[in-house]
């Protein structure tokens, strides 16, 4: 906005000087007398609209057009209404003529023409420095239906590093290292690939920026550039399908992976971004503690046995659309700091009653093991059991931990 107004100034205040300059000087004398002839009455007049009053109405109406032209509203509107005042500019001169009061358009004709010239060929420059940029830092980053937004200009993007309030998804393929060491390397590179190229794909039509995408995992940043307050339930919607639709395929003995799960860790929370043009070549910094934490996420599946982590900054934002249960307490960035994990399941919207009872026993008896409630904690955790077959490795690693407790409880009852 600041910025808008201030080209606006600027354009409007050059056209006024050049086109009052150029009325002061006679340059366009042949222009302003033809107009006398054809639209006014000029030797029939009484009285003649002054000198002032012309230099008034070229800089109002240069500001005028000048900020229209900037705006967001549609060109041809623009350009339909800036006819219209045209036609208005010589109406009124005409109208003016019947009470022999002569007014001179040109001069404020110029002003219009020369305001709409200046205008719009500042926006088409920023336009293609828009479009330079936009193919700079997000070509193969966004999907085409945001890539075409943010080079249009619908989504505002400032390259001075600014902090965006976002939500940041890692993916990796689960026992990554282990499966590195038992195949050779052409299968692991193969596998590799395949997981990066189809998880950045999802990820990306799913609304998200490709902040990285190598061996190291998919790294893919929800609410940038295009800041909104959804970002976190994208993220965790996007992510559970895709987890859905990576586990119905591993079924399919033809897959690549077909042996290997996937891990997720997502966090939310401000990250710093921005344009860095020191270098030979300009790079797009993004950086900021959900990258950092969302990794760690990700790794910590593999210790839970769970597919997706988020923490609580991420569960406050989706836990009215999305089911999670907690898993545990972990150190934050600082040592002194402790942040809650959740494991989403399912979207509220398709869970079922008996998935949702099972989910509040598997919470009631994470509380109870918090509060030192073994055998309390026990009996829920079997409550949250679906079936023998069924397996739950978040449930099973609660389960390794409270039967020893419970064991002890009842031998000490027992003595």
């Amino acid at each position: 906005m600041k910025r808008s107004l201030i080209t606006t100034l600027i354009i409007g205040v050059a056209v006024a000087l050049v086109v009052g300059a150029l009325h002061a000087t006679r340059p366009i004398a042949g222009f302003e007398t033809a107009a006398a002839q054809f639209v006014s009455n000029y030797a029939s007049a009484t009285r003649i609209v002054g000198e002032k009053w012309h230099y008034v109405f070229i800089l109002l109406i240069a500001l005028g057009v000048a900020w229209i032209a900037l705006s967001n509203v549609p060109r041809w509107s623009t350009r339909l209404l800036f006819g219209f005042l045209f036609i208005e500019l010589l109406g009124l001169s005409w109208v003016c003529s019947l009470y022999r009061v002569f007014f001179q358009p040109i001069p404020s004709i110029f002003a219009l023409v020369f305001a709409v010239v200046a205008a719009e060929g500042w926006a088409a420059f920023l336009r293609r420095n828009r479009s330079h940029l936009a193919r700079t830092f997000f070509a193969n980053r966004l999907s085409k239906k945001e890539f075409r937004r943010l080079s249009n200009g619908t989504i505002p993007f400032d390259a001075q590093p600014k902090a965006y309030e976002v939500s940041v998804a890692v993916c990796n393929i689960g026992n990554k290292r282990g499966f590195a060491e038992d195949s050779e390397p052409a299968v692991f590179a193969e596998t590799m690939a395949k997981f990066i190229r189809e998880t950045a794909g999802r990820l990306v039509e799913g609304g998200a920026y490709l902040q990285a995408a190598d061996g190291e995992g998919v790294v893919a940043i929800f609410g940038f550039p295009n800041s909104n307050t959804d970002h976190a339930e994208a993220a965790v919607r996007v992510v559970l399908d895709l987890i859905k639709n990576f586990r119905t395929r591993r079924q399919d003995n033809g897959e690549t992976f077909s042996n290997w799960d996937i891990h997720v860790g997502i966090s939310s929370g401000a990250m710093i971004a921005g344009a860095l043009k020191d270098n030979e070549r300009p790079i797009l910094l993004a950086s900021g503690e959900p990258i950092e934490l969302a990794r760690r996420f990700c790794a910590m599946n593999h210790y839970y046995g769970s597919s997706l982590l988020i923490d609580t900054p991420t569960f406050d934002r989706v836990n009215e659309t999305i089911v999670a249960r907690p898993i545990d307490f972990v150190s934050g960035m600082n040592s002194h700091d402790r942040i809650e994990i959740y494991e989403p399941l399912w979207l509220a919207a398709e869970a079922r009653p008996e998935q949702i009872a099972r989910r509040d026993s598997f919470w009631s008896g994470v509380v109870l093991y918090r509060e030192k409630r073994w055998a309390e904690a026990y009996a829920e955790f079997q409550k949250a059991r679906e079936s023998e077959a069924e397996v739950d490795p978040p449930l099973q690693f609660y389960l390794r931990r409270v039967e020893p407790l419970v064991l002890q409880l009842t031998e000490s009852s027992l003595e």
